[in-house]
């Protein structure tokens, strides 16, 4: 099937096609990015959010749990890849090495956590309190980011970016993250913008062309 780049796909064809013409010979990501009508050099028009994927995005993250030592059972029972406290902040000064791709922490440690932001920070891994990382219910949340739960911002292009799947995947699947997240998105619209908040939707695979999606 030959992809019309000049084309406005409806979201089961733009899947269909995209499905029918891989890249790669391996298993493919799925990705959506969305060109806002944002100005992002306005703070209070920028966007950032959360949304629980459906069906995850295909990787298994490997999240950290900065708990105190009474937390840290409760922590791994529910699936925290790496956990401590003020030892394993002392260990990433230190070291500078951070093997996970995301941060909990409960809001009694995040003073202690300053002691390392200019190492997770640059690399988007400093707990905050604005997509829910930073929490007294700890076991909840990392249960929420190993089921699927994925935070997402803007560009300083005003664009979004996130990956919703497998091109193995059967539509169905990517059919209800695409739209989980889209759904979620619109939600977060800033009051500042004027016209479209969401301009342009383009799906596509890691290594494939991109799909024009209505909006």
């Amino acid at each position: 099937m030959e992809i019309d780049k000049n084309k406005i796909y409806g979201l089961e064809e733009a899947l269909e096609a995209m499905k029918a013409t891989p890249a790669a010979k391996f298993d493919e990501s799925v990705e959506i990015h969305v060109r806002l009508g944002i100005n992002p050099k306005k703070t209070e028009q920028n966007v950032k959010g959360s949304v629980v994927l459906p069906h995850g995005t295909g990787k298994t993250k490997r999240v950290a749990a900065f708990v105190a030592e009474s937390k840290i059972k409760e922590a791994k029972d529910a699936g925290a890849d790496v956990v401590g406290g003020i030892e394993l902040i002392e260990e990433i000064k230190k070291s500078g090495k951070c093997d996970f791709d995301v941060a909990v922490a409960e809001p009694d440690i995040m003073k202690d956590m300053a002691q390392i932001a200019r190492v997770l920070g640059p690399r988007g891994l400093m707990p905050s309190p604005k997509n829910e990382t930073v929490t007294k219910d700890i076991a909840r949340v990392i249960g929420e980011v190993k089921g699927g739960k994925v935070s997402f911002k803007n560009d300083d292009s005003g664009n979004l970016h996130q990956v919703v799947g497998k091109l193995s995947w059967d539509a169905a699947k990517l059919n209800e993250n695409i739209t989980a997240f889209l759904d979620t998105l619109k939600k977060l619209r800033p009051a500042g913008v004027k016209g479209s908040f969401v301009k342009a939707i383009t799906i596509c695979s890691s290594m494939g062309k991109g799909i024009n999606i209505a909006v």
